[in-house]
């Protein structure tokens, strides 16, 4: 009798039909047997979780707990402990079987199994976003590894209707607990986060709700897994079917279809759900999936003395000309800035992490203590290393611009997850030195720059950043030539599907690139308006989010018409 099978006890037994099984299954006498049956295991679990606290010993899950009482039941039966366990063990399944030692008392404990679940996350109160961040924060800290996220999805409420509307996800995390110590330490969570349940389905701060547990079916009077509802509900089928899109349910009837399949199934909802990719408190979140969005206008500024097209245009230590530029950026529609310190055309020659600090910092200080009217603007930060991205977001950048995708600073992506800042990872091979020999696309560059950054995407979900702080680029111009450049811009509707590359928010920069200059015959970046013009045109019609500009003014006015033609119903 396996350990599994107690989980899937009734819920008016609680472990009861486990021990009679394994009475049976053990060949005990009836009188054994009946001394394995109903006991008070819930009091006896609570007592244990205290004593054990109190001596310092590893605290048991429920599960293990009942393992440990028969087994000493059993052993005063005159079976040996070594035929117990065989019985009661669970089965470790592709997890390490080294045992941990408690120092105290030299006692050794086999390592706990470990398992999948996923969770869904909601909140509709206050802050939303910044509610489900600091959940997934806390499953963390408390040893729920919070391994892979959805998208983040604005939805129409469901059931209650006269509430605000939510934003939900649905997280993948790796647990130790057993369903119901795991739904203890949710609501744990949801406690101590400022949760007060006055209505059933009503407003809430927070919402954890346990919908799958490995592949088990669990039932209990205060917990169902799969959750009951989840294949009626859009807000949970959609963000999970993200994560595992072609998994079954484990339930019978409802197993001959995957997740995908469930959701393809449902009414289309009204209003469609949004996804939803938070920036900072006082700029709006993006919402890449909205067909009615206005495009962002990136303006850039660089504080280099050796950048393709405007080096040594903008000084970083002449901040009356920075505020003036800053100011007319704002003024012309930039809703973003982009400030760099380190130029990365072709074959540019790098710049210490302390250097470009120096460059880029004060700059961004500036602007956030002494330019009013920059309040509500973003800044990102154009720089691949790690601890540049940390001074800056320090000094007040909102976003990270990694050309490198994480790639040339191995800091850099636990950074971001650590400081909590939203990050667009770009497309690019090798070093701005080496890039321009490494454009060879045999499958075509569409489908090569979808794995590489999907490839990329995954090392951030590894590294702690979630995937609605994600913003992609296929990097315009790096580790490319003139005709893959022009199929990206064709063709960024089929890129933006590309499988696992849904939902998420892109950037095109396609600001005076070479491409343009080689098609139109002008040589100076800066007289490449027209061009530029032509390219963020395509860039808004086929989907992109934001557009990073030189010609700011000349491009607001682009966008403004393009999104008029193209971001419709």
């Amino acid at each position: 009798m396996s350990a599994r099978a107690i989980q899937r006890a009734p819920p008016s037994a609680y472990f009861t039909t486990h021990p009679r099984q394994i009475g049976r299954s053990l060949r005990l006498s009836p009188s054994a047997a009946a001394q394995t049956r109903r006991v008070d295991h819930r009091s006896l679990h609570t007592s244990y979780r205290a004593a054990s606290l109190q001596l310092g010993l590893p605290y048991q899950s429920q599960l293990e707990y009942t393992a440990q009482l028969a087994s000493g039941i059993l052993t005063r039966n005159g079976l040996s402990r070594r035929s117990i366990t065989l019985h009661l063990t669970p089965p470790v399944r592709n997890f390490s079987t080294v045992q941990a030692v408690d120092s105290k008392m030299n006692l050794k404990f086999p390592s706990p199994d470990i398992h999948r679940a996923f969770i869904a996350l909601g909140s509709n109160v206050g802050d939303r976003v910044e509610m489900i961040e600091q959940a997934c924060l806390e499953m963390d800290r408390v040893g729920i590894k919070v391994k892979r996220t959805s998208s983040l999805f604005e939805t129409a409420p469901m059931y209650v209707l006269d509430q605000d509307p939510f934003i939900n996800g649905v997280c993948e995390v790796e647990t130790t607990l057993e369903p119901l110590d795991l739904l203890d330490a949710l609501q744990s969570i949801e406690i101590e986060l400022g949760r007060k349940k006055l209505i059933d389905k009503g407003p809430r701060s927070i919402d954890l709700d346990i919908l799958l547990y490995d592949q088990e079916i669990f039932s209990h009077e205060r917990l169902n897994i799969p959750h009951n509802l989840m294949l009626e509900r859009d807000f949970v089928l959609r963000p999970l079917s993200q994560l595992i899109p072609n998994e079954y349910p484990p339930l019978p009837g409802k197993d001959t279809q995957t997740y995908s399949t469930h959701l393809k199934a449902l009414p289309p909802p009204e209003p469609t759900p949004m996804s939803t990719t938070p920036i900072s408190p006082l700029f709006p979140s993006l919402h890449a999936t909205d067909p009615k969005r206005s495009t962002h206008v990136m303006a850039i500024l660089n504080l280099t003395p050796d950048s393709f097209s405007d080096g040594g245009k903008h000084a970083p230590t002449d901040l009356n000309y920075i505020t003036e530029t800053v100011r007319n950026f704002i003024a012309s529609g930039a809703t973003i800035i982009d400030i760099g310190g380190e130029s990365t055309r072709p074959g540019s020659t790098p710049v210490g992490a302390a250097e470009e600090i120096a460059r880029v910092v004060p700059a961004i200080r500036h602007i956030r203590t002494s330019i009013p009217e920059a309040a509500n603007i973003a800044i990102s930060i154009d720089t691949y290393r790690a601890s540049v991205a940390e001074a800056a977001c320090a000094a007040g950048a909102d976003i990270v611009n990694d050309v490198s995708a994480g790639l040339l600073d191995p800091e850099m992506l636990p950074t971001v997850a650590r400081i909590g800042k939203s990050v667009i990872l770009m497309h690019m091979r090798g070093t701005p030195q080496t890039m321009t020999t490494l454009h060879d696309y045999p499958s075509g560059v569409i489908p090569e720059v979808a794995a590489e950054l999907s490839a990329r995407i995954t090392a951030a979900e590894d590294a702690g950043i979630r995937r609605w702080r994600i913003i992609l680029d296929p990097g315009l111009g790096f580790a490319k030539i003139q005709p893959h450049d022009l199929e990206i811009l064709r063709d960024l509707p089929r890129l933006r599907a590309m499988p696992g590359l849904e939902c998420f928010p892109w950037l095109m920069g396609p600001s005076r690139k070479r491409f343009i200059g080689h098609i139109t015959g002008v040589k100076t970046p800066r007289e490449r308006v027209w061009g530029t013009a032509a390219t963020v045109s395509a860039s808004v019609a086929g989907g992109a989010d934001i557009v990073r500009v030189h010609d700011v003014h000349e491009m607001w006015q682009v966008t403004k018409v393009a999104d008029a033609i193209y971001r419709v119903e």
